[in-house]
């Protein structure tokens, strides 16, 4: 039976009930812990999840403080990035999530969250905004443009920055120099005052950038509509360029599948049915080969 679909149009919704519908939907986001400095010199420290990184050349990361919903007034944020126009964009972890958290407090003008947070001030090497030395990773920008979508309550104001300088803890490197996820521990924004934390659920899923796969158009019909194989086990076997060979399928139903068949003789259905299990379980552990040969095992 299929799912039941709620469709709404948003220019009817309360405007709480939609942010709170898109916040949920659209998640998880990374968390962008954005440092400024106003016109009297003052440090400020805000978290936005309103955010992503949109080029690498040149380096340009957005965030958006947008107008609060409550009350329709904007971020200190917002207002010192267009009389400074830099930034630093610090990237959250979990052993920093409790602080960033509180540096969101809606403190008065001139108070300094580094402070309230008490989260590290570090200087920059290229901008006057300062680093945050708990965060893993640190990106001093450059202001490049202020993007006011709308002067209503909810409205975002996509702030369009350079990097200029990274700052990386070695610390959460691989030994190829590359960031590793599980190091970094990095978390995310969900809905409601829900987060996750990435290294708990981490996964591969193969690119097929070098190479080009079959399709799930081009799978044998009985794999294709198969009752037991999910959309990403039909995804992972359309990866594939090529099915295995004869050889390879019959070398494999007779060292590995032999008890399947035993078990099951006579009974074609129950066959299938117990193969099809077989590959799922494999192609939940990546095992895509293997899973391809125990099902092309049925009419080998």
């Amino acid at each position: 039976m299929p799912n039941t679909m709620l469709s709404l149009d948003p220019k009817e919704m309360k405007l709480g009930q939609l942010h709170a519908y898109l916040s949920g939907a659209i998640a998880p986001r990374p968390i962008a812990l954005v440092s400024t400095v106003d016109e009297d010199g003052n440090d400020n420290l805000s978290p936005f999840s309103f955010f992503n990184v949109f080029s690498a050349n040149p380096p340009i990361a957005i965030f958006s403080p947008a107008r609060r919903v409550r009350d329709n007034t904007v971020k200190h944020t917002y207002e010192n990035v267009k009389i400074h126009p830099e930034c630093v964009i610090n990237i959250v972890n979990y052993n920093m999530v409790q602080q960033m958290s509180l540096s969101s407090t809606e403190y008065p003008k001139g108070v300094n969250e580094f402070e309230k947070s008490g989260l590290t001030p570090i200087d920059s090497a290229m901008v006057r905004s300062k680093r945050v030395a708990e965060s893993p990773v640190q990106l001093e920008c450059i202001v490049k443009e202020v993007i006011e979508l709308g002067q209503d309550g909810g409205a975002g104001n996509l702030v369009i920055s350079e990097i200029v300088k990274i700052h990386i803890n070695e610390a959460v490197l691989d030994e190829m120099g590359r960031i590793d996820p599980v190091k970094m521990d990095q978390v995310a924004r969900l809905g409601g005052d829900w987060y996750c934390r990435a290294k708990d659920s981490l996964f591969e899923v193969a690119k097929p950038l070098t190479t080009m796969g079959m399709g799930v158009d081009q799978l044998p019909k009985d794999i294709r509509l198969s009752k037991i194989l999910t959309g990403n086990h039909l995804g992972q076997l359309g990866n594939t360029e090529k099915m295995p060979d004869e050889t390879m399928v019959n070398e494999y139903k007779l060292t590995e599948l032999s008890d399947v068949f035993m078990d099951n003789e006579g009974d074609g259905l129950a066959l299938e049915r117990a193969l099809h299990q077989y590959a799922a379980a494999l192609l939940d552990q990546g095992k895509v080969e293997e899973a391809w040969m125990t099902l092309l095992a049925f009419n080998a």
